[in-house]
């Protein structure tokens, strides 16, 4: 999936899009998606100015947005709007300027009215993040 299909799927927009790209996708089972962090990005400006580090909030934010690619087809004419209920993430690396972010989704459970996901997100092969969110489907 690129970036244009990414964007016309997704009900956030630019500047708030956390996914550039999907590499691999089984629907409503797995998907790994890339977040391309660039020094460039408007977070830096103020997190934190001396030493740049990619906020825990928007790495959050890249698991829920890549979970809904998994769950919507971009061909969908319904409109389901997933809402994210709870979080359980450890951080355990920094996420740096120049750092390209690969999360992968798998589910948990799945059922009509949400969803559980295990999220896991890396750095050159190294976890930065992991951790389990819920959805609630409307």
């Amino acid at each position: 999936m690129d970036f244009q299909t990414i964007k016309s799927t997704l009900p956030q927009d630019i500047p708030f899009l956390m996914v550039d790209k999907v590499l691999h996708r089984v629907y409503r089972q797995e998907i790994v998606c890339l977040k391309n962090i660039s020094g460039n990005d408007w977070v830096f400006l103020g997190h934190f100015p001396k030493r740049s580090v990619f906020p825990g909030v928007l790495i959050i934010e890249a698991m829920a947005q890549s979970s809904i690619l998994l769950f919507t087809e971009p061909e969908a004419t319904e409109e389901r709007l997933y809402y994210l209920t709870s979080t359980k993430v450890r951080f355990l690396h920094p996420v740096m300027p120049g750092d390209q972010l690969k999360i992968t989704i798998s589910v948990i459970r799945d059922s009509s009215i949400g969803a559980i996901v295990k999220a896991e997100a890396e750095v050159e092969e190294k976890v930065v993040a992991k951790g389990e969110l819920s959805f609630a489907v409307q």
